[in-house]
């Protein structure tokens, strides 16, 4: 794995580079293209998709393509919500893996976890036997609540490694990585730049943190981008991010962030940015694509 990128050791001893690349609503073409290059020339070695991505076949073309050596690369996929419960889950994995071409993940999320506590708890369990089968090193969850996330640990005596939610200056989730530091979970940001379009969820708002004055500000007086500087704050703030794009430049500078620091003023502005506002679903609310 490179030395250059930070990374955080996960509760199974597994490292994870703080900083990857995020692959959501990205078409093939472009997916296996950004991949190859990130890997390939960029030097990301953390790649983030998911099979409600549809992309999973383009990012083991990439990976492959990378001319990088497999067990340097660290892959995360996702379970989509119809394949919740245990027969669902076991096929659903191996479907991801023959996609992938790989033999493993580095890490499984249960991608949402739904209005259904039981079958929640059974997925769970379920993750357990594909970690304790090698398909998957590491598992974990995404947009888990506190309520959600002692379920599933109150059932199984097994916290999840990772827990992947919507974090950005706008939304910092303090009282949820709060919740998961205490239990050893490491947090995930997606949408860390804070999204794209006008948001999807029902409270969501759109995005204009790429042009807010307080990071724009900061950015100006670092010489940097708006994007470079709120990926700093995440890895300043101990979490791991996975911006998104799909183009060559761009995911250039969203790694070109190991070399330089946002001081304590910039972080006390930053932190006056939260004010709740999701871009995404909510996840006690969002039931899309529930099994019957």
């Amino acid at each position: 794995m490179s030395t250059d990128l930070p990374t955080i050791e996960l509760a199974t001893g597994s490292l994870i580079p703080q900083l990857g690349l995020g692959v959501w609503q990205a078409d093939d073409e472009d997916t296996e293209r950004a991949v190859r290059f990130a890997i390939g020339t960029a030097g990301y070695r953390h790649i983030d998709t998911a099979a409600a991505y549809g992309n999973e076949a383009a990012v083991g073309r990439g990976i492959a393509a990378s001319g990088v050596d497999r067990s340097e690369i660290f892959v995360t996929t996702k379970l989509w919500n119809a394949d919740h419960g245990r027969a669902r889950t076991l096929a659903a994995i191996d479907a991801s893996l023959e996609r992938l071409g790989l033999d493993h993940v580095d890490l499984y999320l249960i991608h949402w976890p739904l209005q259904d506590t039981d079958r929640m708890i059974e997925t769970w369990q379920t993750m357990i036997e594909i970690q304790s089968s090698g398909k998957a090193t590491s598992i974990g969850v995404s947009n888990f609540q506190p309520h959600h996330l002692t379920a599933i640990i109150d059932a199984s005596g097994q916290a999840p490694a990772v827990d992947q939610i919507e974090l950005h200056p706008r939304l910092a989730q303090r009282e949820l990585r709060e919740f998961c530091g205490d239990r050893g979970i490491a947090v995930e940001a997606w949408s860390p730049l804070g999204g794209s379009g006008s948001g999807w969820g029902s409270d969501s708002s759109p995005n204009t943190l790429l042009t807010d004055p307080t990071l724009t500000g900061i950015a100006e007086r670092h010489g940097r981008s708006t994007a470079q500087v709120m990926i700093r704050w995440h890895l300043q703030n101990g979490v791991i991010v996975i911006p998104k794009s799909v183009h060559d430049d761009r995911i250039a500078q969203n790694i070109d962030v190991l070399d330089f620091e946002l001081n304590a003023a910039d972080m006390d502005a930053i932190a006056t940015l939260d004010t709740g506002a999701r871009i995404g679903g909510h996840p006690d609310e969002l039931n899309l694509g529930a099994p019957d």
